[in-house]
């Protein structure tokens, strides 16, 4: 298939997450055509659903270029609010609507098509990979992590990936992630006496105590930020109380903030922090406190070198922008790659990802799949940008 056909099969699969329905068959099917060694991975954890991934490899030795991607979006959400079938893939105006046409069935196509186009044109020289993942919209467990770690313990080493998530903004070759910031959460639980309202001094009111706790946290001015990264910021996601009637001071009440952090920080630092505060308000009362942490990424910056020039130069010549080396946004795979191979994401327009009506420009597939010009490019690595 070429790339816009492959894009509208693959919006066509219902895969929302851990739901594969077929996805990575397809994927598989086209590589093994191409004389892709394709490997399933089926990984199981407690609490958490099964999940299928693939790995497709073609090739020997260094370098090892590997693609980085996931077939699994986001529900659909009112679908009565869709101008199409969210999985009927339908190209009209220039585009191809669907969910995941932007987040991220396009970029694989382009993947796929790239190098297929490469291999056709060309001697490879080391190894080209695609790990794909259908657990990257979901808890990212059974996922890219646990593929990696079962592909490295069989001695496979991967030296530079590219992780196909949509990083431009507006225009097809603005922006190329080299990193990101890290993402910590923590839920606070405070215990008072529960009573009636009109009786305060029978009762302790839990809200009180959580509501300046959370104050004094979103209050902190966490950094600056640095030359590489935004400033590290604070946002509440939830509170909520064990009783819900309007005059019952509630026994307990919890708040959940997210902290997205910079190198400036660790898990450690904030956990600090954030015990320092708690204790300072609930010492000397009667209020009893617990704080539950999860530290579900940290922050890396891939270092600027031959790997991202030879991104940023190739996506340059052929979008004529000039593309920005960013750390902007949220948490991605690429926080798994990063502790095995440098690694950098690059794909298409994100403005509609997880929307009604998500969609991707077709021009933007057919550019992204382009090679580059220059015979050096080609040579060293095979270029989707």
């Amino acid at each position: 298939m070429e790339v816009i056909e492959l894009t509208k099969a693959l919006i066509s699969c219902q895969s929302v997450t851990p739901k594969n329905d077929g996805v990575l068959d397809l994927l598989e099917k086209e590589l093994s055509n191409i004389g892709f060694d394709c490997k399933r991975y089926l990984f199981s954890d407690s609490d958490t659903p099964d999940v299928d991934n693939l790995f497709a490899k073609i090739g020997n030795g260094t370098p090892h270029i590997c693609f980085g991607g996931h077939t699994d979006v986001v529900p659909v959400g009112d679908i009565n609010a869709w101008s199409c079938d969210p999985f009927n893939a339908t190209e009209k105006d220039g585009k191809v609507y669907g969910r995941g046409a932007s987040d991220m069935k396009s970029a694989i196509a382009a993947f796929v098509c790239a190098v297929k186009d490469y291999i056709n044109n060309n001697e490879l020289k080391g190894t080209i990979s695609l790990l794909i993942t259908n657990d990257e919209e979901g808890p990212a467990i059974n996922g890219t992590k646990k593929v990696l770690e079962e592909i490295y313990s069989n001695g496979e080493k991967i030296d530079s990936c590219i992780v196909g998530e949509p990083t431009c903004p507006s225009k097809l070759g603005e922006m190329v992630k080299i990193g990101r910031r890290g993402s910590f959460t923590a839920k606070i639980s405070i215990t008072g006496k529960q009573g009636h309202v009109a009786y305060p001094q029978w009762t302790l009111n839990p809200i009180d105590s959580l509501t300046k706790i959370l104050n004094n946290i979103i209050s902190l001015e966490l950094d600056k930020g640095t030359e590489d990264f935004p400033p590290s910021n604070v946002e509440i996601v939830k509170i909520n109380s064990s009783d819900g009637a309007s005059n019952v001071v509630p026994q307990s009440a919890e708040g959940t903030f997210n902290i997205r952090y910079n190198i400036k920080h660790s898990k450690e630092s904030l956990m600090k922090t954030i015990d320092t505060i708690i204790s300072e308000q609930v010492k000397n009362t009667d209020y009893v406190s617990n704080v539950e942490y999860n530290n579900s990424a940290e922050p890396f910056l891939t270092k600027q070198g031959n790997f991202t020039e030879i991104i940023k130069s190739s996506s340059d010549e052929i979008t004529g922008l000039s593309a920005e080396l960013t750390t902007t946004g949220g948490t991605s795979d690429a926080r798994f790659f990063k502790d095995y191979c440098e690694v950098a994401e690059f794909g298409l327009i994100g403005e509609t990802a997880h929307q009604i009506d998500e969609h991707v420009k077709l021009k933007d597939c057919l550019l992204y799949t382009s090679p580059s010009p220059r015979d050096r490019t080609r040579s060293r690595m095979p270029s989707s940008a």
